[in-house]
């Protein structure tokens, strides 16, 4: 598949431009910062909630968790973790698991790590589990304007029991 048709139309809409990297099948966002060298924290990770007012998409670098407790306080919304199964029929043209971070592309409400907003470079899944796009920081700002920003994760070092 490489890329799914939705992000380069989104890509392409918003006039970005963007490298595709080919990477051996990875089963997780750490596995992918392993078979492509790029560091865990450049690579942006989608981890989908809902609530009574629909889905959401949750922006953090690869290498935090998504703090479920201080999301739903900050938020003021009931927020529970989404099965991947359930990712189907939100991305119907990527595979299983494969979530692009892009959610302003799916019509998808969005919030942004503030831990992204200062990279030069970010990395995210294209739609399958063998390729990685690559666009500058401030592209990346571009695609994502308009979305809600706060600090709604923390690094993986720590533990907790209510966060993904």
């Amino acid at each position: 598949m490489a890329i799914a048709i939705t992000v380069k139309n989104f890509l392409q809409q918003k006039s970005v431009k963007y490298d595709l990297t080919t990477h051996a099948h990875t089963g997780s966002s750490h596995e992918t910062a392993q078979a492509t060298l790029v560091s865990e924290d450049h690579i942006a990770k989608a981890v989908i909630v809902k609530d009574e007012s629909g889905y959401a998409m949750v922006l953090v670098p690869a290498s935090n968790y998504v703090e479920m407790k201080h999301l739903r306080k900050e938020l003021d919304r009931a927020f529970e973790l989404v099965a991947e199964d359930e990712f189907a029929k939100l991305f119907p043209d990527c595979e299983s698991g494969a979530v692009p971070p892009l959610g302003p592309a799916y019509q998808i409400e969005t919030f942004l790590d503030e831990a992204l907003t200062s990279l030069a470079n970010v990395y995210l899944e294209a739609g399958d589990h063998e390729h990685l796009l690559h666009i500058s920081g401030e592209d990346f700002k571009t695609l994502l304007s308009g979305v809600r920003h706060g600090h709604y994760s923390h690094e993986k070092g720590f533990s907790k029991v209510d966060d993904y």
